[in-house]
């Protein structure tokens, strides 16, 4: 297996350009059993607070599968953030 060396994964690139992991718990209705909810949960890096990729999957959703939708639930985390900081008070000697 060749190593590549210095490039960075399209995920880590995202992560740098201020995509977040985002998923979503989808409810819709089964097609043949209206009364009946099932879930699909889905997860991929998106834009804070517009999340352009969710948008597009659930347009696709909505024109290309049968279920329809009942609700979408959006948990979302950026997974790189500046580094926390914090003052010590006091300096620290080791011999």
């Amino acid at each position: 297996m060749a190593s590549r060396v210095g490039i960075a994964s399209e995920d880590f690139r995202k992560q740098v350009m201020g995509y977040g992991l985002t998923t979503a718990r989808i409810l819709y209705r089964m097609p043949d059993h209206r009364s009946l909810l099932q879930t699909y949960v889905w997860q991929n890096y998106d834009l804070f607070p517009k999340f352009p990729a969710l948008q597009d999957f659930l347009a696709f959703w909505q024109e290309k599968l049968d279920g329809p939708l009942f609700s979408v639930t959006v948990a979302h985390s950026r997974l790189i953030k500046p580094a926390e900081l914090r003052a010590v008070d006091g300096v620290f000697r080791l011999h």
